[in-house]
């Protein structure tokens, strides 16, 4: 491992690569300080403490949320462009054929529409933000010019974030956006170390290493899912063209056990905000309106067992979902079919088309129940131990970000090594 580290900084294309991302980090971290105009950011300290759903939003932000700087949105405005426009695949034709059949250039089309989306997208989210944060009291009164210019500043940041990101995706190495998401999580490390320090006591030694225990424990079996695969064997048959025989070699078809990622916690927790986001506009109401947003107040809150049972039956219903969107194995039986393949035993075209689907749904099983658990871990953790330092460690969507995006950087930096141990015979 010492000598590929080694080998990584002697390559010079490939330690550029990696230095230019490093310093669209370092780009990322000042505008993740920079304050929009007009605000006072210090009254926002005890709100983001107290409030576990803005909390849990402002760690994907890597604090750039509770300091409401210009980055305050980070790239959820272009995640759910990108998740939009994917729902919409499923409503359009059009957009389908695309997406799946237009090749390289409907592709480049189609994440255009998602980029577009984006400006919308963050000036909705940073209205309702903004307008949530002054009714409550956090912030005060905005006059009309000051929403202008807050809002500009949002959208700039936003807009920019996402050309960065596409920059590192170009330019660098792993995806851009995965990459500034998995910076954002893991800038929240040095504090919750100092606050470790700063909170020390030593009768809680025996409890803080049981949790960093266990934290390892659930990191090594998180890896473990996420790499898992259920190979389905394919076997080709032989061809003749002219004096060479083509085929007649056996491969698999690899069905990941959580082939939609961290997707369905995101839309689930996306669900589950709305509600009390709405409630918070309405709790002084009186009447069946004000009842109703006591109601949502009370049973969306993180804390409750409502919450947490809904949060772990939405994860597993959007893995299904999401996958069932993403995932066509009419298509896979057509190419296999095309090429030559065949499931032995399994007779090509709808039969295949079947088998895969059953297959599928079986290791969907397993991933909804593990993407599930690893969602409410840390909501149960706090519960029974009311420990919240490093809680991303025991689970949730910042963990599966930061092991896929690590082991998918490690991936690709593994392959270009490859590729030049290829160029040197």
């Amino acid at each position: 491992m010492i000598e590929k580290l080694l080998l990584i900084f002697k390559l010079s294309d490939l330690r550029n690569k990696i230095l230019f991302v490093l310093g669209v980090f370092v780009i990322f971290r000042l505008m993740a300080n920079i304050p929009i105009p007009g605000i006072d950011a210090s009254r926002l300290q005890a709100f983001f403490q107290d409030n576990q759903l803005f909390g849990l939003l402002n760690l994907f932000t890597g604090g750039a949320l509770d300091t409401l700087s210009i980055a305050m949105l980070g790239l959820g405005p272009y995640i759910t462009g990108v998740i939009v426009m994917q729902l919409l695949t499923m409503i359009f034709p059009p957009l389908e054929r695309m997406y799946k059949e237009e090749g390289e250039t409907g592709r480049r089309k189609f994440n255009q529409y998602g980029r577009i989306l984006t400006i919308p997208f963050a000036l909705l989210q940073g209205y309702a933000f903004l307008t949530l944060l002054s009714r409550q009291g956090i912030i005060n009164q905005l006059l009309p010019l000051d929403y202008v210019t807050a809002l500009a500043t949002i959208i700039a940041g936003t807009v920019f974030l996402m050309w960065l990101g596409e920059l590192i995706t170009e330019k660098g190495i792993g995806n851009g956006v995965s990459l500034l998401i998995f910076a954002g999580i893991v800038a929240e490390f040095p504090l919750s170390i100092r606050q470790l320090f700063v909170d020390w006591d030593p009768s809680r030694s025996f409890a803080i290493a049981a949790f960093f225990v266990m934290a390892i424990a659930i990191i090594a079996g998180v890896v473990f899912v996420t790499e898992a695969r259920r190979n389905i064997p394919v076997s080709y048959a032989k061809r003749v063209r002219g004096n060479k025989i083509y085929g007649g070699t056996s491969t698999y078809l690899p069905l990941s056990v959580n082939p939609a990622g961290v997707i369905p916690i995101i839309f689930a927790l996306s669900l589950l905000t709305f509600p009390g986001m709405v409630a918070n506009f309405f709790l002084g109401a009186e009447g069946f309106l004000g009842q109703i947003a006591r109601f949502s107040q009370a049973y969306f809150n993180p804390s409750s067992w409502p919450y947490i049972i809904a949060y772990f039956i939405l994860v597993g219903l959007f893995t299904f979902f999401y996958t069932a969107v993403t995932f066509d194995p009419k298509s896979i039986s057509s190419n296999l079919q095309k090429m030559g393949g065949f499931v032995p035993g399994v007779r090509p075209g709808a039969s295949t088309a079947g088998h895969i689907k059953y297959i599928l749904n079986r290791v969907l099983l397993i991933g909804a129940l593990f993407l599930g658990s690893v969602a409410i871990m840390p909501f149960l953790v706090q519960r029974a131990t009311g420990f919240t330092a490093f809680q991303f460690l025991l689970g949730g969507t910042a963990l599966l970000i930061m092991v896929s995006v690590a082991l998918e950087t490690m991936r690709q930096i593994r392959a270009q090594l490859q590729m030049r141990d290829y160029d040197t015979f």
